[in-house]
């Protein structure tokens, strides 16, 4: 039960930690990357769809990425879409395919984008800690129950305790690498 509590515990935390790694990839810093048009959704036939879904997203160089759209009759709804998303992108069509030109970050988007990064990296924590606490309360409920002594509750908190270290410590080296690809002109 106590291994079981464990193991939960470990798997939201991983899961909080794989969420902000997804996060994190749609913030663009220089260099393009196919993830950062990932959240597009795409109005096809009265649904949102998203771009994945209608074409194929590659990198055409380090700065441009081209989308290779699947059926033509929807170029200019996912290019439309790209523009609405709010990353200041201006996609342009080629044939069946769309160029999306990164343009070059200025110093005022760099440090808006680290404010967003730095309080999606809090965000994280927060989960993590709430999942500490959620499994901290388990325990204590199980001292309280009397299924388990104080020994064993404070060994149990403590090896959560560490877990969380761990996880908010991965959290903090993702955000400082992305910090410095953001601040890289």
């Amino acid at each position: 039960m106590l291994n079981n509590i464990k193991k939960d515990t470990e798997s939201n935390m991983e899961k909080s930690l794989q969420n902000f790694k997804k996060n994190i990839l749609k913030i663009r810093t220089n260099r393009a990357s196919p993830h950062l048009l990932d959240g597009i959704l795409v109005e096809y036939y009265g649904k949102k769809v998203p771009i994945r879904q209608l074409a194929s997203v590659v990198l055409d160089d380090s700065v441009t990425l081209k989308v290779n759209v699947f059926d033509s009759s929807v170029i200019k709804l996912i290019e439309k879409a790209i523009m609405n998303a709010n990353l200041g992108l201006n996609p342009y069509s080629k044939g069946n395919t769309i160029l999306v030109p990164l343009p070059s970050l200025t110093e005022s988007r760099r440090k808006e984008l680290i404010k967003i990064i730095k309080h999606a990296s809090e965000c994280s924590r927060i989960s993590i800690r709430n999942i500490r606490r959620d499994a901290n309360v388990k325990i204590k409920n199980f001292l309280k129950k009397k299924i388990i002594n104080e020994d064993a509750e404070r060994l149990f908190q403590n090896e959560i305790q560490n877990m969380t270290d761990n996880f908010i410590k991965k959290i903090d080296v993702l955000l400082s690498e992305k910090e410095k690809d953001l601040m890289v002109f």
